[in-house]
């Protein structure tokens, strides 16, 4: 397939920050795609390169990720949704689809949910669940302590596992240690080309909300049912657009658990696929595998 133009722009939002959004030449069907953590819209490059030619593609990068300003905090997912909300309008983007991946799926999920008639199809892809994607504390042996479930940001932020392992890693341009951890939890089989792949950890360098990001994650919950830190929403009844569930079979960030538990709390309206020997990543790991069930689902 022909390589279509993508081109790298920015606007300014009313609320006082700048998106930076890759949009991709040609295509009359709008699909809008979300990024996740550690990421931002450079992380579609090889998808928005082979996604069919009748699609007019745009990829957000979110606050505090890729080009994006991160001029005030973010606290919640919906403050993501909220920004997907002035970035539509402002470039006059509506009847569009809407793909997220990990974080970008709850991000997707909130916009859905708040603002009905802008999304007529979800893709969740390696999303976080409904009831928002749980953060436990961090055991003396340096171990997830599923006992420990953190509440706050600020008990959050202060975990050494997690939160402050890999801010220091941003901190220091620890390019070594990133990669080592998306090889054991995300590239465990496939890795893009090396050169590639530098450009993703440089991707990954960009991000300036870690804590805030994993703050919004544990605390999101648009479910009708406590998911440990207490009731959600139940926000999901809202969404009433067609759902694809995608979850690769070698997912080690998102659990099985969590997949189903957006199949269930949407009651029969999302339709679920697993992606065969995919990990948190099918757009390394099986990009073909990824496009037919995203073609499939976008073109009923």
């Amino acid at each position: 397939m022909e390589r279509t133009a993508v081109e790298l722009k920015k606007v300014e939002l009313p609320n006082g920050e700048s998106i930076t959004y890759r949009e991709r030449d040609g295509g009359v069907k709008n699909v809008l795609l979300i990024h996740g953590n550690m990421t931002s819209s450079k992380h579609w490059d090889v998808l928005i390169d082979q996604m069919n030619p009748e699609y007019k593609v745009y990829a957000m990068d979110m606050r505090g990720f890729g080009g994006s300003s991160y001029r005030k905090p973010i606290m919640s997912i919906k403050d993501f949704s909220d920004d997907v909300k002035l970035f539509v309008d402002e470039i006059g983007l509506n009847n569009f689809s809407l793909v997220g991946w990990s974080t970008g799926g709850a991000v997707g999920m909130q916009f859905a949910a708040d603002y009905p008639g802008y999304c007529e199809k979800l893709v969740l892809l390696a999303s976080a669940s409904t009831r928002g994607y749980p953060f436990f504390g961090t055991s003396p042996e340096g171990l997830p302590d599923l006992d420990n479930r953190l509440k706050t940001y600020d008990d959050v932020k202060a975990d050494t596992g997690k939160t402050i392992a890999v801010q220091t890693a941003y901190d220091g341009q620890n390019r070594g240690f990133l990669k080592a951890m998306w090889n054991m939890l995300i590239y465990t089989e496939r890795q893009p080309e090396a050169a590639h792949y530098e450009e993703y950890v440089d991707d990954m360098l960009t991000q300036r909300n870690l804590a805030e990001v994993y703050h919004s994650l544990n605390s999101f919950n648009i479910s009708g049912v406590d998911n440990g830190l207490g009731m959600g929403t139940d926000q999901v009844k809202d969404i009433q657009i067609p759902v694809l569930v995608l979850r690769g079979d070698r997912d080690l960030v998102v659990t099985s658990k969590m997949a189903d538990e957006i199949v269930e709390d949407f009651a029969g309206r999302a339709r679920f696929a697993e992606l065969k020997n995919c990990g948190h990543s099918p757009l390394v790991d099986d990009l073909d595998q990824l496009l037919r069930h995203i073609d499939g689902f976008l073109a009923e």
